[in-house]
């Protein structure tokens, strides 16, 4: 749960976090330090904020239109917290997985898991992995969380912001002067909305809205019946940067649990902590349990086995058909080029 005494620490990273972006950024412009091209067109999702501003699922989402137009994308991504950060590693080529989780990092291992079409390129050296997505013939890389990483040129910045949320801050609104695209999510005032356009009218500006794609088997990972947690007493459980939007979709789809466990962001499952569900179930006497998809994939096939059933709600994005029409104009010259 969130704990309002640690606000104040929080705010304090946040603000030595922005300086440190703002000077780093400084050495790029003075030309102390130099941005590097990848040998194919890159288009970067970000935010200002640290964690929990869905940019994993509008990574989905691009990577699934860029298939859609017939082209070959391939994820490139830091794979943070998996075994393949620091020396880099390929999970995909488009034909099956060459690792698992604890290799790529949970979120890498969700979209390969989800788009075995596309490509997927793990490392903190993302110019490597541009250049290895290349020569493996992919087309256009999708850069995940990359707003900050001045390290990559990016041919399209694509923005995820909330107006109303002002703390947990990595960059202030300054850095926005870099967006190409600033996706609203749904729900900012025509009034905030029209202040960035006048602040940042280089960028083009939609609105996304997260929409609940279903209830899904954490065992097989198959849609499972909408009623399956009807009438049920349910335990919910997460490890996400953001544990109570989780909870709210709960709620907007009827659910109250009986109990509610909150782990730290990306947290990896180990023993103890699957124990900790099980005990938990127990004294709750739930009779099933729900989590998010990016948890799911870090419990194994027989995580909770002997205990209930796991599901997990699957979630996306939801956007205007102006914005996917800019994106396939600005893409497709790019790629023919």
């Amino acid at each position: 749960m969130y704990i309002p005494l640690m606000q104040p620490l929080a705010l304090g990273f946040s603000l030595l976090y922005r300086m440190g972006c703002r000077l780093r950024k400084a050495l790029y412009d003075t030309g102390v330090f130099s941005s590097a091209k990848a040998p194919i067109p890159v288009l970067s999702v970000g935010s200002l904020g640290f964690g929990g501003s869905e940019k994993t699922p509008l990574t989905l989402e691009l990577l699934q239109f860029l298939l859609k137009m017939g082209l070959k994308p391939a994820l490139v991504t830091r794979g943070y917290r998996g075994r393949w950060e620091r020396k880099g590693g390929i999970l995909s080529v488009g034909k099956g997985l060459r690792g698992g989780w604890r290799d790529s990092g949970d979120e890498a291992f969700m979209i390969a898991r989800n788009l075995p079409q596309a490509g997927v390129y793990v490392g903190k050296n993302r110019l490597i992995s541009c250049r290895r997505a290349q020569e493996a013939g992919f087309e256009v890389a999708v850069l995940d969380d990359g707003f900050q990483h001045l390290q990559l040129e990016r041919d399209m910045d694509l923005v995820l912001l909330d107006p109303r949320e002002k703390t947990r801050l990595r960059e202030s609104y300054v850095a926005l002067k870099r967006a190409h695209v600033i996706l609203l999510k749904a729900g900012v005032t025509d009034s905030n909305r029209e202040k960035l356009k006048r602040r940042y009218p280089h960028a083009r500006i939609f609105v996304y809205r997260v929409v609940d794609q279903g209830l899904y088997s954490a065992h097989d990972h198959q849609p499972a019946d909408p009623d399956a947690l009807a009438e049920r007493s349910i335990l919910a459980f997460c490890g996400i940067a953001r544990p109570e939007r989780f909870f709210t979709l709960l709620q907007s789809r009827g659910l109250d649990p009986v109990r509610s466990l909150v782990f730290a962001d990306h947290h990896p499952y180990p023993p103890a902590s699957l124990t900790r569900i099980r005990a938990a179930l127990s004294a709750a006497r739930a009779e099933a349990a729900v989590t998010t998809e990016k948890d799911s994939i870090k419990l194994g096939p027989h995580g909770l086995a002997g205990a209930v059933p796991v599901y997990y709600v699957k979630i996306g994005l939801e956007m205007d058909g102006v914005f996917w029409d800019h994106i396939s104009k600005f893409i497709a010259p790019l790629v023919r080029a």
